[in-house]
């Protein structure tokens, strides 16, 4: 073959394996082009959960967990019960429960507290009400003679006599600062954020008589209600009234000047020029 005509054949052959490779590259490139697909975000679910700062400390909970802990506070309030016997209940749910309030645990054990019908302390039914749950609780730590003197942990595992008592004592200090803010002792130290979107129809008379059985007291009559042992009544009531907003559908609650509502919930308690009447947590 002339020189020519050779060089023109290298040249040919040249230029299409580069033809070859740019055509396999572009395809490659529409390929991958089409192949990646816009990124898709998720919306985040609003968060739920309650913020508890006492005593210098910080703690979240979810709002189950803080509706329960408000509600085991309140019993001791209905009962003029010491700020140790809340220490010694919130231990011991914690050990037990983790304040969610469960229908299962070992053999037939129940509820926030753990306690078996089989050993006589109530009936299922019974046993998975908090408030019930919660006295039959305290009235047994009152039958041990100067529980308010002994470590957390003895006095929690006198009343359980569970299989490892000293696990109790892993959750006094958490406890002690709940205990401070749902007592009410340190005013409004628990605010709680929800999902608006979950909330059903308002029923404030419905959280009134819950908050009438759980403290002994109505919330439209606190101070006829006199001083208690410990903590801030009214207080207390307003932090159970909020941390208990989705179950009833509240909207607003207020305390003094105070209130917190669900719509600026992030805000926590605010002060408001139309205070509550004195001696009275209002509910909407």
């Amino acid at each position: 073959m002339p020189r020519k005509l050779r060089r023109v054949s290298a040249f040919l052959k040249i230029l299409t394996v580069l033809t070859l490779v740019c055509g396999a590259l572009v395809a490659g490139g529409i390929y991958v082009m089409r192949s990646i697909k816009p990124l898709e975000v998720e919306p985040e679910e609003p968060a739920e959960d309650c913020t508890v700062t006492a005593s210098g400390d910080t703690d979240v909970l979810h709002p189950e967990q803080a509706a329960n802990a408000a509600t085991v506070g309140g019993v001791a309030f209905a009962r003029d019960l010491p700020e140790d016997a809340v220490v010694i209940a919130y231990a011991t749910v914690w050990q037990e429960s983790k304040f969610f309030n469960i229908d299962y645990g070992d053999r037939d054990s129940l509820g926030l507290f753990q306690q078996r019908p089989s050993k006589g302390w109530g009936e299922p039914d019974e046993l998975m009400d908090p408030v019930y749950a919660t006295a039959a609780f305290y009235d047994a730590l009152a039958e041990i003679s100067g529980y308010e003197r002994m470590p957390v942990y003895e006095a929690a595992q006198a009343v359980q006599a569970s299989a490892d008592g000293f696990a109790y004592d892993q959750h006094e200090s958490r406890s002690r600062v709940m205990a401070a803010a749902f007592t009410g002792a340190e005013g409004g130290a628990v605010t709680c954020v929800y999902d608006p979107a979950g909330f059903g129809d308002a029923d404030p008379d419905a959280a009134r008589a819950e908050m009438t059985r759980v403290f002994g007291v109505e919330p439209t009559a606190i101070s006829a209600a006199g001083p208690r042992t410990t903590g801030d009544l009214g207080w207390a009531m307003a932090v159970w009234a909020m941390a208990n907003a989705g179950e009833y559908g509240l909207t607003r609650v207020t305390y003094g000047d105070q209130r917190w509502t669900l719509a600026d919930a992030e805000a926590g308690w605010t002060t408001v020029p139309d205070a509550a009447p004195a001696g009275e947590v209002v509910v909407e």
